[in-house]
């Protein structure tokens, strides 16, 4: 097991100076999944929630969620990012959320794949809570990431 990086020599927290990394383009996949009661993900699919369009406020949610990580996740570095893409589909118990993110760097953006996720399963939750107290949220997980010198890596 490596070295965790984001203490300095005393013990202290440090953001990891990526000065010296070479910049490369880097991708992450992410997904999550929202679990809901049958008579819940038919108001989602049929667009009558109260608060809206669930999906495309979800997906948006996630989007926003993606720019805002350095803010959210201490040490985490501020990346210009080049794509954000989110994507929610139905399954039978509720719904898959993936998302994607792109940017040319020193550092990876699987922490903003992961966070764009899990903003777009809050925003799930939250605008179906009145009707369901059932919801369930999981299986947040990184997919995939390419980039850097640790190169391509998929989840198996």
């Amino acid at each position: 097991m490596s070295k965790l990086t984001h203490f300095d020599g005393e013990g202290r927290a440090a953001m990891v100076d990526v000065g010296s990394k070479a910049v490369t383009d880097r991708r992450a996949v992410a997904s999550g999944f929202v679990s809901m009661r049958g008579e819940t993900l038919a108001l989602v699919m049929d667009k009558a929630a109260k608060k809206g369009d669930v999906i495309s406020v979800a997906e948006l949610a996630g989007i926003m969620g993606a720019k805002q990580t350095a803010a959210l996740i201490p040490l985490c570095h501020s990346l210009p990012l080049s794509k954000v893409s989110i994507k929610i589909t139905s399954a039978e118990q509720g719904l898959n959320v993936w998302a994607e993110t792109k940017t040319s760097g020193q550092t990876g953006v699987e922490m903003e794949a992961l966070t764009a996720v899990s903003v777009a399963c809050l925003t799930i939750y939250d605008m179906l809570k009145a009707v369901d107290r059932d919801i369930v949220i999981g299986e947040i997980k990184l997919l995939e990431k390419s980039g850097g010198k640790s190169g391509e890596w998929v989840r198996g």
